[in-house]
């Protein structure tokens, strides 16, 4: 079966089977800080084009400061501090896999200014397929943001240390990407979000 075609019928059905879970989900978003249930941001994707990644929305509207977050971000709401530690925030990102921006496992798509750091090689390898919900990195950091949290200077750390970690294991899952692998990613990130 083509990647393609599994995305489409994974996300999909979870989007049908879901959608009284996910209303739910908006509506305490919405009661619990003004703004949108969703949270919107450019990302760079297949070949380089950039698409509207979607997400519940964990962060007040009035927060101003990096683009990663940290663990005791202040501008992280009270159910926002939920939806970021189950990875629930992340569920609209099936309709961008349906809509044919993201796959269900592929590289984290990255805001335009981080790409812009990876090595030029790396960077054509790692865009030749669509980026995913999750991926090798994302599960072996799955603690991104407490490490983040007890950076001295965050933004440093994340582009001298995190981001060319990130960088090496998204060439690493082009280079080997198989449907019997992306179902061990998928699992492995399930247990991390489980038993952390």
């Amino acid at each position: 079966m083509p990647f393609r075609v599994r995305d489409v019928l994974i996300a999909g059905s979870a989007l049908v089977v879901l959608s009284p879970v996910l209303g739910a989900i908006a509506v305490a978003v919405k009661l619990d800080s003004p703004g949108p249930a969703l949270f919107r941001q450019q990302r760079v994707g297949l070949r380089g084009r950039t698409f509207e990644i979607h997400k519940f929305r964990s962060m007040r509207t009035d927060g101003v400061g990096l683009a990663i977050t940290s663990s005791g971000d202040p501008r992280v709401t009270r159910v926002g501090r939920f939806l970021r530690a189950s990875k629930i925030d992340e569920l609209p990102q099936l309709w961008d896999v349906v809509r044919g921006e993201m796959s269900i496992v592929g590289p984290r798509p990255e805001v335009p200014h981080y790409v812009d750091r990876w090595p030029a090689d790396l960077r054509r390898e790692i865009l030749s397929v669509r980026p995913g919900i999750t991926d090798p990195a994302t599960v072996i950091l799955r603690s991104e943001s407490e490490l983040l949290g007890a950076a001295e200077d965050p933004e440093r750390l994340y582009i001298e240390e995190l981001l060319p970690l990130k960088t090496a294991k998204y060439a690493e899952y082009v280079r080997s990407r198989s449907m019997f692998g992306d179902v061990k990613i998928v699992l492995q990130t399930l247990k991390k979000i489980v038993r952390p």
